[in-house]
């Protein structure tokens, strides 16, 4: 009868820790949702698991059986780059200059936060609890980024063709959007041809607080009318962050 009881026991025990397993097991990206959300195929689904993993999420699961995204996004960025320099070269007659100018508007943080956002890449990103937490431009740093790494899980999975066609419809879609709006004008240059215009000063930058580890860096800057605070913004960088306050300024002073 001891020996039963052990045994029996010995089977809880072991119960006790598959469920254990299982109740904490890191989650597993719906790659069948991720589709219909993107519009593509996919073929490797450990890809896209590695594209949505956010560094942080590692650090509260140590078993976690996949790498974080940052080479994926090291990839895609340069896919991006290449799909995008591509088009307009073929499209523009425009100077050097201004083919770059077009081609930061259309991949820049901020655009690509907001296809981002538009895709629901959101629902689908894999981040500590602290890192969930965030909204506003922090969220927004880490859904640009998850942007560019699954651009690269495309380009692996599917090819340069099947790459090229998720931007076209996805990036390259506005770039209307981005000559209306002049969105390839640098805000900074602007806000201070309208400030020297309009006030007759040149603005000045500071950085008002910074935070996170070397690797994520944030920065939070203020743009300065004299003593007039007219605006703040963040940014993975101060260069980032500046641009980000210039291009508030200039909505918050209808410039």
């Amino acid at each position: 009868m001891p020996n039963e009881r052990a045994r029996k026991g010995s089977f809880l025990k072991g119960y006790g820790d598959l469920y254990a397993i299982v109740t904490f097991m890191p989650n597993r990206v719906d790659t069948e949702q991720l589709k219909g959300k993107l519009g593509i195929s996919i073929g490797n689904t450990d890809l896209f698991q590695e594209a949505l993993t956010h560094r942080s999420y590692l650090n509260e699961h140590r078993n976690y059986a996949f790498p974080h995204n940052e080479r994926l996004e090291f990839l895609g960025d340069a896919v991006l780059e290449l799909v995008v320099t591509r088009y307009l070269f073929d499209r523009f007659d425009n100077p050097e200059g201004e083919l770059t100018s077009y081609r930061a508007a259309l991949v820049n943080g901020d655009m690509l936060a907001k296809i981002g956002q538009d895709l629901s890449v959101q629902d689908f990103l894999l981040m500590s609890r602290g890192e969930s937490k965030d909204t506003g431009r922090a969220r927004n740093y880490l859904i640009a980024n998850a942007m560019e790494a699954i651009i690269g899980a495309i380009y692996l999975d599917q090819g340069y063709d099947a790459a090229s066609e998720f931007i076209l419809k996805h990036v390259i879609s506005h770039m209307q959007e981005v000559l209306d709006q002049e969105l390839y004008t640098d805000p900074k240059s602007r806000f201070q041809e309208m400030a020297q215009e309009k006030v007759g000063v040149t603005p000045s930058y500071r950085v008002l607080r910074e935070w996170g580890p070397d690797h994520d860096r944030h920065f939070l800057a203020g743009v300065f009318l004299g003593e007039e605070k007219a605006a703040e913004g963040e940014g993975p960088s101060k260069q980032d962050a500046q641009r980000d306050a210039a291009k508030k300024a200039l909505q918050a002073k209808g410039w």
